[in-house]
């Protein structure tokens, strides 16, 4: 793991990083029309236009650019919800729950933070995931099960996890990724959709199709993997942070041992929404599958994270 470079560093990086997110999700999106219009034009016997090409690309691009725009507001505004409505997820009455409270409390209190929202999921699975864009919105989500299987000690490490994630603004950037990620995936799924079960076309509309599933899958493809390798990235900083946080790496360690051996919340069927939570890794195989399984991980596998800890 690289050196931890301090929360203020990882703030502005992850500032200018959401920023090029902006950027860049929708440059892909365009350079994926502008490809399908080049594929497209021309015929067998001769090639692209490109004037053609051009003309025909200002003339759609600000509808396309309409279109993702009102998406990534649609979603982006009502993130929380989704998630809640996914999850299941409710608030943690404070009356009932103050031991939860009290560390969540003193852990912001010692950052100088605003203290998040502390919802709950009721499930026996051990996992916890920070969200929200704004501190209005800010929310620490843990199950039923990690708050009953961990000691005060363990829990208070996986909620400075948890809340490093929010001071290191890793939940806007990992909310931007998802959306866009999840356009190309949508395109993709219509797009095979259609291939699968529309009706008979002309030779140029199956081309069309064809190019267009193409070009849409390498780009959702692409998009994974940079989602992916971010994903892993931020989770090694949230660790390094919440050992700094709570000054006890070693039970951050042992809290994430007991999270390992039972952290599957069944009731989330959401990928996106489980790349979300502190642990969320496949099964362990061997050879060409297990290297598939590592490259399209969302964490870094957990016995890592465990021996960065121990060495910490």
């Amino acid at each position: 793991m690289a050196g931890y470079v301090g929360i203020q560093a990882q703030i502005s990086r992850n500032n200018r990083m959401s920023v090029f997110y902006l950027i860049a999700f929708p440059a892909l999106v365009l350079g994926c029309v502008y490809a399908f219009l080049y594929f497209m034009s021309g015929d067998e016997y001769r090639g692209p236009d490109v004037d053609q090409v051009n003309n025909a690309f200002i003339g759609v691009a600000p509808v396309v650019g309409g279109i993702v725009l009102v998406w990534f507001l649609i979603a982006f505004t009502f993130h929380s919800k989704i998630i809640d409505a996914s999850t299941g997820a409710h608030t943690l009455e404070r009356k009932t729950n103050m031991r939860v409270y009290n560390l969540v409390e003193n852990l912001c209190m010692t950052e100088g933070m605003t203290m998040p929202k502390v919802h709950i999921i009721e499930d026996p699975a051990l996992n916890a995931f920070a969200s929200g864009l704004s501190e209005k919105s800010y929310t620490v989500t843990l199950t039923r099960g990690i708050i009953d299987k961990l000691n005060d000690q363990e829990l208070e490490g996986v909620i400075a996890h948890e809340l490093m994630h929010i001071r290191n603004r890793d939940v806007r950037l990992l909310v931007i990724t998802i959306i866009f990620v999840g356009i190309f995936s949508f395109a993709v799924q219509i797009l095979f959709r259609n291939m699968l079960y529309g009706s008979r076309s002309s030779k140029k509309d199956n081309k069309g199709m064809i190019v267009a599933l193409i070009i849409a899958a390498v780009a959702y493809f692409l998009a994974l993997l940079f989602r992916f390798g971010l994903s892993r990235k931020r989770e090694y900083m949230a660790d390094a942070g919440a050992a700094e946080m709570t000054r006890n790496p070693q039970a951050l360690a042992s809290a994430l041992r007991k999270v390992s051996g039972n952290y599957e919340v069944r009731a989330v069927k959401s990928d996106d929404v489980k790349e979300m939570f502190i642990h969320n890794h496949p099964d362990k195989s061997s050879g060409f599958m297990g290297g598939l399984e590592g490259l399209f991980a969302t964490h870094p596998p957990i016995e890592k994270r465990i021996q960065v800890l121990e060495q910490f």
